[in-house]
């Protein structure tokens, strides 16, 4: 099918703002500005008042967790692990796995995410909702190597790549999940090295999230968590890190050694007091850094634009550099490096040869005037409820802030059902 965007703002890779038209062939864009010669649309988006921009990537979810917002709040990361998410965890059947992601996917394309990076149990139940929902996804069975169920977690994971891998005209991406370092011990994550090498694979996994596991890492096999996944060929497999909040010099050097990917979750780190990434430090060292939500409190992280706000007065707030990620940076964190942190060469740009997922912001609200410059409003003053239009892959899957495929109302439904009975209420 051929679409044509008319007349709409496009932010271009070079961070300037035109109007222009974008010409839309079956999956992907072959044209930014003039209508190409001999294009005949089929359906054409008015995009006048409209600011296009590429689908924004969320780079770290559990998006199945959506089930259980607001549910545990305002406590310390292994206190709220232990203590209220994995015992409720437990008891999560597999559509309980379904609707909650049906939930956060719904809530990701109303607010502009086209692609997500998700790693859980039960991921069968995600795949099948991002076929539903027709979201770009990557996907990872999260594995708990000192469980018992560890290698069974494993070989869930070689059954959902060999299952869901390139599943959905491509559109899912299957990457191999193990936990964090303080819950998968060196032996296993060899067998997970070894494994993503079978199967050509990356790996995503927890790195540096909080200050006790740098400590307890270095007291139990003196080396950081960075320096232990080289030793066990973690790093050499491409990696997709989340958090990596507290990290040496000597880390970083590492993760620009083997190109390491890290999710930057600023809204999940500052609810759990997990301290501040030093994204300025990463990015000049050349590191590729997107933006991820992780946990269950929402899936755009309060909005997935405001993380990009978060990222910029993070800084502010612990006196560095306040212009060490100013607006163009985050805009491209949020879009073309948060598509790169997860392994999607094609995916990020509004440009010709890439994917077809666009996102259109209404600019006919308060927070667009005066319109100075339309992407430091973009960073700054706009957010998810301006979404109007979103294609992903080429499809439009909400229009006029409609969904066109997806039932909203018995996603809601379901979910609140799924969760009451997890809750015996």
């Amino acid at each position: 099918m051929n679409i044509l965007i008319k007349d709409a703002k496009v932010i271009l890779p070079e961070g300037i703002v035109k109007e222009a038209n974008i010409a839309i062939k079956d999956n992907m864009i072959v044209a930014v500005g003039e209508v190409p010669e001999g294009f005949v649309a089929d359906k054409t988006i008015n995009g006048k008042d409209k600011l296009a921009t590429a689908g924004f990537v969320n780079a770290h979810t559990h998006v199945s967790m959506t089930l259980l917002r607001s549910y545990a709040d305002d406590m310390q990361l292994m206190d709220w692990l232990e203590n209220k998410i994995w015992p409720i965890e437990a008891k999560m059947k597999k559509e309980d796995i379904y609707w909650g992601a049906m939930l956060g996917i719904a809530e990701m394309l109303k607010g502009g995410t086209t692609t997500f990076a998700d790693m859980y149990g039960d991921m069968e139940r995600v795949a099948q909702a991002c076929i539903d929902t027709d979201i770009r996804a990557v996907l990872s069975r999260g594995m708990i190597g000192a469980a018992p169920n560890g290698m069974q977690a494993l070989e869930e994971n070689k059954e959902l790549f060999h299952d869901f891998n390139n599943a959905n005209n491509g559109k899912i991406t299957v990457m191999f999940g193990p936990h964090a370092p303080y819950t998968c011990p060196p032996d296993f994550l060899r067998k997970v090295v070894a494994v993503s090498e079978e199967y050509n694979a990356e790996i995503h996994i927890h790195l540096a999230e909080t200050k006790g596991e740098v400590e307890n890492c270095l007291k139990d096999y003196g080396k950081t968590p960075i320096a232990l996944m080289e030793e066990v060929g973690i790093l050499s497999r491409g990696v997709l890190a989340a958090h990596c909040v507290h990290l040496t010099d000597e880390d970083i050097a590492l993760m620009k050694k083997y190109n390491v990917r890290v999710a930057h979750n600023p809204g999940s780190n500052m609810k759990l007091a997990s301290g501040v990434v030093p994204v300025p430090k990463l990015l000049k060292a050349g590191v590729c850094v997107g933006l991820g939500t992780d946990g269950a409190s929402s899936n755009n992280n309060l909005d997935m634009l405001e993380e990009i706000n978060l990222a910029t007065l993070l800084h502010k707030v612990h006196n560095l550099d306040p212009l060490a990620v100013p607006a163009f940076k985050g805009v491209q964190m949020g879009t073309e490096y948060g598509a790169k942190a997860v392994g999607l060469k094609d995916v990020g740009l509004i440009k010709e040869g890439y994917k077809a997922d666009v996102v259109l912001f209404d600019l006919n609200e308060p927070q667009c005037y005066p319109r100075h410059d339309l992407i430091s409003l973009l960073a700054y003053s706009m957010n998810s409820s301006m979404v109007n239009t979103v294609l992903v892959d080429g499809k439009v899957v909400l229009e006029n802030k409609q969904f066109t495929t997806i039932d909203e109302e018995k996603i809601k439904y379901e979910a609140n059902r799924c969760t009451m009975n997890l809750l015996n209420r």
